[in-house]
């Protein structure tokens, strides 16, 4: 089962949000060992971070052992605004100090041949760098219901790998990379953050689906609906966003 909780606002959303992933950090670097976070885009990302950068560095997280992931990112120019690791890095990352070893890009334009080059790069670092599963991945949903880079209809929702690359969004830029349906479910938890009114319908519907559909490779099943955390899968949503969801 899937929990919801609904917040006044998106900065009201934002803020526990925040407080809830340096809680979790702090708690993966209990034993000593590092913690893996993998970030979404979008506007409610970006009150995210700037609450991440100004409550993180007297958060007891040790910043040092933090690895920072990404469940998507548009194949563009390295200093691109449009790229989700330029706004994190700025008002979060770079902010509270992890190391640049540990902050683990997917490629531009310049770093590819191509966006499947770009993948098969990416999905090579998580099998180095990474811990096997992350301990959160966060993400955003569109009006559409998509995840990540993976949009409803499209091949890549059924790739086994760990990273594919996309062509042809609906959503500027075309060109992507992903992490896929595999690699987002291999997290022990699953948070999705989602603000605004033009996202209530997909938040319903995927809702909806995650709790009473049993087939995830339904080609009706929004991308939303196929992600879930192994220890927890939670809706962090505001009024807007859940106002379609069983009891507004």
């Amino acid at each position: 089962m899937s929990e919801v909780r609904r917040f006044d606002d998106g900065p009201a959303l934002a803020a526990q949000v925040a407080h809830d992933l340096l809680e979790v950090l702090v708690e993966a670097q209990a034993d000593g060992g590092e913690a893996h976070v993998a970030l979404t885009g979008g506007t409610i990302a970006v009150t995210i971070h700037r609450e991440l950068g100004r409550l993180g560095p007297e958060s007891g997280v040790d910043w040092q052992r933090v690895h920072v992931w990404w469940g998507d990112e548009r194949f563009v120019e390295p200093s691109s605004p449009d790229r989700n690791a330029h706004e994190a890095r700025a008002d979060f990352v770079d902010v509270v100090g992890v190391p640049g070893s540990h902050v683990h890009e997917m490629a531009s334009i310049l770093g590819a041949m191509d966006v499947h080059a770009g993948a098969e790069a990416y999905a090579r670092q998580v099998r180095e760098v990474g811990s096997g599963e992350f301990d959160v991945v966060m993400l955003g949903v569109g009006p559409d219901g998509h995840v990540a880079s993976l949009f409803p209809g499209f091949p890549q929702l059924r790739s086994d790998g760990i990273a594919v690359g996309v062509t042809g969004s609906p959503k500027p830029p075309p060109e992507r990379i992903s992490l896929t349906m595999p690699a987002l479910n291999r997290s022990r938890r699953v948070w999705f953050v989602v603000a605004g009114a033009e996202k209530a319908d997909a938040v319903a519907t995927a809702y909806e689906q995650a709790e009473t559909l049993t087939d995830p490779d339904r080609d009706d099943r929004l991308p939303a609906a196929r992600v879930h955390g192994r220890d927890e899968t939670v809706w962090y949503v505001d009024r807007s966003a859940a106002s379609g969801l069983p009891g507004g």
